[in-house]
This record gives C-alpha cells, structure tokens and sequence, in this order.
C-alpha cells in the first residue's frame, strides 16, 4: 500500500483524512454534496498513515448518519473488478469497518451489504467479523454454503479452510457453522476445527531459536544468521544473552559491543545496557560514532531503555548533540527528566518539528514529555503539530499535552475534539471541554447515549453530566 497523499489541513478533506472534529463540524454546515463527496473519498481511499491501529470506522459512520449519507459509492468499490486483483485487506478494510459500525446503528442497507460482500468478496473474511458482532443466528447461517464453497473439497482445500477457521478474529460464526443441521456444513467446519488445533499444538512443538546450553558466543552467531536473513535478532538475543552468560563471559560481551558482527554488536550493546553494565553509555557512545547503520540505532535504542541516574545525568550531555544520539537523548529526558531539563525538551522538540516535519516519529514521545513537563511555551509547537499531523494518535497525545500546557485548551481544540476519531482524544475533550458552549452539552448528551461509544470516554462523560454537575 502506498502512503495515502493527505490534503491541506485547512481543507474540509484534508481535515476529514485527518479524523479531526472539526472535519465532522464542517462537514455538517457544508453543501450536503460535498461533504458526502470527501467523505466517500476518505472511505475509499483510506487515509491512514498506519490503517491497523488509527481509528476513523465509527468517526466516518457517524458523518455518514448525520448527512444521511448513501451506500453507493461504498457497494461500487467493494465490488469493483479490482477487488479480484487487489486483495490486500487495506483496500476494502475501512469501507467493511465502517459498514458493520452503520449496521449497529440499524442501517439495514449496511447489513445486507456486508453479507453480499462475504458472499462473494475477495476480503470475504473481514466482512464476516464484522457481521460476527452484528447479524443474527440466522443471517450467519445463511453464509455457510457460499463461505465454504470457496474452498474446493480436496486436500489443499481443506488445509486452507482449516488455516481460515483457526485464524478467524471472531470465532461466532464457525461455532454456529460447527452445530448448522446441515451435515455436510457441519461436518466440514468441525473437522477444520480440529485440523487448526492440531496445527497450534505442533508449531508450538516445534520452537525456533536457542535452546538451552547455548553459549554466548552461539547467541552471537544466531543474531547474525538474523542480520543475514534480513531479520532483526539482537532483541530476543539478548534476552537470551541474559540466560546463558555468566559474570566470566563479560569480557568476551563487552569485546562483541566494540568490534564483533553487527548482529553480536547490536546484541551486546543491547544486553550491557539492560544490565546497567558500567562500560555501556561509553560503549553506546563509540557505537553511534564508528558503527553502521543498524548498531547505531540499535545503540540508541538500547540507551533509551535504561533508566539510571547516570544514563540520565549522560543524556543532558549529549542533548544538544545534532545526531541520533542527540535525539534519543532528548527523548530520555522527555520521560525521566525532571523540571531543569524542560528547556532541552522543548529545544528538541522544536528541531524536531523543524527538521522533520509534524508526523516525525520522535514527536511522540517529545510531546507526551513536553506535557509532562508543564512546559508552557511548548504550547504553540503543540499547537501546530495537533492541527498538522496526518497521525490521529500523535494529535491525541499533542492534545493531552496541551490541556497540561495551555489554558486556552478547554475553550478551543478541546471542543471540536468532542468529535475526534480517536476515542482516547474524546476522553481528554470529556473531561476538559468548556461546557459553556451549547454545542459541547448536546455532544456530551449524544455520547453519553451512544452505545458504540467506548466506557472511557462514557464515564469521562458522566463526570461531567452527571446529577451533581453543572454541565446541565
């Protein structure tokens, strides 16, 4: 899948790609054409950056109640010729989701749908999930027949219905597949069961990887056999590391983390680290400085995970340092630091943002730390990055820090995040959100009904409304 291309923030599109609140609250008071035009394109084309942890499902379900929106656009992809060629589950993953969350509202053309789409969908399996949660006893039955007609009555058929069984997200209907008084269904469906059981068992018989009694320097050399396959090991090796060396192998570890295979390299560094070895913040130092690219993210990596005063005291050194080690730095204080080290969090922060735009991983964390901090003058970076970022999760997180940082929070993107496609971003608007605003009570009142709205952001709700508050 290629990266979605993002439309300019300022734009009814770009702020819908986004999953905003305040593409729902311009959507509603723009032609109804329109906004049911960018609202298809969004579904269609899914916008995520990473389509398997953002939410917009029950954001774009709702827009579509609210405009009373048609399925057209939607039926017209799913069953497009291209669904035969393009298989992979972002393609049609987004227009399923949002499908089964408009079936929970009572949508009936949202139903019926999805059960054509598993009847004859390529993401066939997708679509049964959704219906799992939704459909009845007997609608789910009557997909029994055209789901296992998919896979041909001969050894590789079976194989792949026994994979498909056990593999299932939501494992409804093949129990009620299992139990149909159709012998030829049920017959299939059990025998798939047991054939994805069996399967589990024997690959959890057959582990990969070190055994016991391995040495240190068989660690080494199975990390690299990694590095060599094109996999990272050094995680795991270490951990293994951590089983089998004892305080004689030191040496021999620490020779590894300044001079051994990148794959010994990354495993040392990383184990030393965990161990709060005394050599390890030198050692990590050389290594973002002599080693290639893997050992020096993995050094940095591994420094980020320790938690010593001294890696602390170490990283208010080399903050300033215009280098991943600099970087990783500033994200160590941005969790451990404390009130002193705000300037450098924040002087992060901004090289950040500058450097490598509003989507940069490392703003992650350098948000969620310039929150923690207090830092108030970090609220106009902040701000910038919470009306920038494709990511709904970095704009969730940029929005928690504001409401740390900046009073003007509750009035402003507190409000509009009433709407937020992220239900942990609601959370924070519940909990923040000027209730002066009439269009902040009647939005707290419609998700405090919603049952498709998650118990976090319900109770966040009810601390508001509830009998002793002044929300209503």
């Amino acid at each position: 899948m290629f990266d979605p291309v993002i439309a300019p923030s300022g734009t009814l599109l770009g702020l819908l790609q986004r999953g905003r609140g305040d593409g729902t609250l311009h959507a509603l008071t723009a032609p109804r054409s329109e906004a049911l035009a960018a609202l298809n394109q969004c579904v269609l084309n899914d916008p995520r950056h990473d389509w398997q942890v953002e939410n917009r499902s029950l954001y774009y379900a709702r827009l579509y109640l609210d405009l009373g929106g048609e399925l057209d656009a939607i039926e017209a992809h799913l069953f497009d010729p291209e669904d035969i060629v393009d298989t992979d589950d972002s393609r049609t993953g987004l227009a399923l989701a949002v499908l089964g969350h408009l079936a929970s509202y009572g949508r009936l053309d949202a139903l019926a749908l999805l059960r054509r789409y598993a009847a004859h969908g390529s993401n066939w399996a997708w679509a049964l999930d959704e219906l799992a949660l939704r459909d009845d006893d007997a609608g789910l039955r009557a997909l029994a027949a055209p789901v296992l007609a998919r896979f041909p009555a001969d050894p590789q058929g079976e194989a792949e219905l026994a994979a498909a069984v056990r593999d299932a997200f939501e494992p409804r209907p093949w129990r009620l597949w299992a139990d149909d008084p159709r012998e030829s269904v049920a017959t299939r469906v059990r025998a798939a069961q047991e054939a994805g059981c069996f399967d589990r068992w024997q690959r959890q018989m057959r582990p990969t990887g070190p055994r016991p009694g391995w040495s240190v320097q068989a660690v080494f050399e199975w990390a690299q056999q990694g590095i060599e396959r094109g996999a990272a090991l050094h995680v795991p090796a270490a951990r293994c590391l951590s089983a089998v060396a004892g305080p004689g192998d030191r040496p021999e570890i620490v020779r590894a983390a300044k001079d051994g295979t990148e794959g010994a390299r990354c495993t040392a560094l990383r184990y030393l680290a965990d161990c709060d070895d005394p050599d390890a913040l030198n050692l990590i130092e050389a290594a973002v400085a002599t080693g290639p690219a893997p050992v020096v993210e993995a050094a940095v990596d591994a420094f980020e995970r320790m938690r010593s005063v001294a890696a602390v005291d170490r990283a208010r050194g080399w903050a300033r340092r215009p280098d991943p080690l600099g970087a990783g730095a500033g994200r160590m204080l941005a969790c451990l630091g404390g009130a002193k080290d705000s300037d450098l969090v924040l002087g992060a922060l901004r090289d950040a943002v500058r450097g490598e735009g509003p989507d940069a991983p490392t703003l992650w964390t350098l948000v969620d730390g310039a929150g923690r901090l207090g830092i108030a003058c970090a609220a106009p970076v902040l701000r910038h990055v919470y009306r920038e970022t494709a990511s709904s999760h970095l704009r969730g997180r940029a929005a928690r820090a504001l409401a740390a940082t900046d009073p003007s929070f509750a009035a402003g993107f507190a409000v509009e995040c009433l709407w937020d496609c992220e239900e942990t971003t609601r959370e924070i608007a519940a909990r923040h959100a000027e209730t002066g605003d009439a269009r902040v009570v009647e939005q707290l009142r419609r998700l405090a009904a919603d049952p498709a709205e998650e118990a976090e952001v319900q109770t966040a709700v009810r601390s508001r409304i509830g009998p002793d508050s002044s929300a209503v």
